[in-house]
């Protein structure tokens, strides 16, 4: 086994720890600290000074960073204030962008931009919900009207971008309708297991124990949520699934096991929280700027001329159906 090198994950965790710290010192600076950590990923890494390459630890606590922002992102999704209306109307938008996505691409396919005019619509529709999650959380409007709607909306769209990658663009060989049975096979599994949580909920002798031992070093709560993350994307990964897919689901599901209506325990969210944005979220954000490519941005012209257009198509994408909902 070759030796682990940590001093690129050294540079990487100075700038996590950096980054907000200015931010902090410079208020009147009124810049997300994702994008920030971004752009100093991109600073540091091969496409800048070149103090970092992506090497083992930083791709694997970069990893788990991705899946355990995906997994805080369904944890925020509260199920009884989306129902009715709400579901409709993000639905409703994610259909119409799309219909609009599909009519841009082939455009721009029209004028000899794009070869595969669904692939480029499958991108424009998508939301970054790990970007989107952590601003929320900053402003402090993820648990309003506006956070949940917003969180429900991207959330339609990441995943159905992410479903749709996956039936038509998947590096696997087999076919859609096979991927259309692992997919509807993965969430009957979580439905199941769901249940099965559920179930086990009114336990008196389960809750004694969670109780007596959530506050110990055991932090058994938890222990037991990361179990729940890894269990789901373990699951999602060997169906052929995306990562992110069985990550969002496991924060769903503890979302509607964990109501704590009796308040046992209010720290239990803080630390989750604690342990992804205080540990593992920052590197996947800065890991993520030292991937990019500014060479093959702009590496020719024409590569560059195109940046505008597929912003005025993104916008076209994103701003026409919120004209409409108003």
């Amino acid at each position: 086994m070759s030796e682990i090198d940590f001093s690129g994950l050294v540079v990487v965790a100075a700038v996590a720890f950096s980054v907000p710290l200015l931010l902090g010192l410079a208020p009147s600076l009124r810049l997300p600290a994702v994008v920030l950590e971004l752009v100093a990923g991109i600073a540091i890494g091969p496409s800048g000074l070149g103090w970092v390459e992506l090497d083992q630890p930083i791709e694997v606590l970069s990893l788990i960073g991705l899946a355990f922002l995906l997994f805080l992102a369904g944890l925020e999704i509260d199920f009884e204030r989306l129902r009715g209306h709400k579901i409709a109307v993000t639905a409703t938008g994610f259909a119409v962008s799309f219909g609009i996505a599909l009519i841009a691409a082939f455009a721009l396919q029209g004028v000899g931009q794009v070869d595969t005019p669904l692939l480029v619509a499958i991108i424009l529709v998508a939301t970054s919900l790990g970007v989107v999650v952590p601003l929320l959380k900053d402003a402090g409007r993820a648990s309003s009207d506006l956070g949940q709607l917003v969180v429900a909306a991207g959330s339609i769209a990441d995943f159905g971008a992410v479903i749709l990658l996956s039936l038509f663009f998947s590096r696997e060989a087999t076919s859609t309708t096979t991927k259309v049975v692992l997919l509807g096979g993965f969430i009957l599994v979580a439905v199941a297991l769901l249940a099965a949580l559920v179930g086990a909920e009114p336990s008196r002798r389960l809750s004694d124990v969670l109780l007596r031992l959530q506050d110990t070093t055991a932090q058994i709560r938890v222990r037991g949520a990361f179990l729940l993350l890894i269990v789901f994307v373990a699951l999602a990964e060997s169906v052929g699934l995306e990562v992110i897919l069985g990550a969002f689901l496991a924060g769903a599901v503890l979302s509607l096991v964990d109501r704590d209506r009796m308040m046992t325990h209010p720290a239990f969210r803080a630390k989750l929280e604690a342990v992804g944005f205080g540990v593992f979220i920052p590197v996947f954000f800065v890991a993520s700027g030292i991937q990019f490519d500014l060479d093959a941005l702009f590496g020719s012209a024409s590569t560059v001329a195109r940046v505008p257009l597929f912003l005025l198509a993104l916008v076209l994408v994103r701003g026409l159906p919120a004209l409409l909902y108003r």
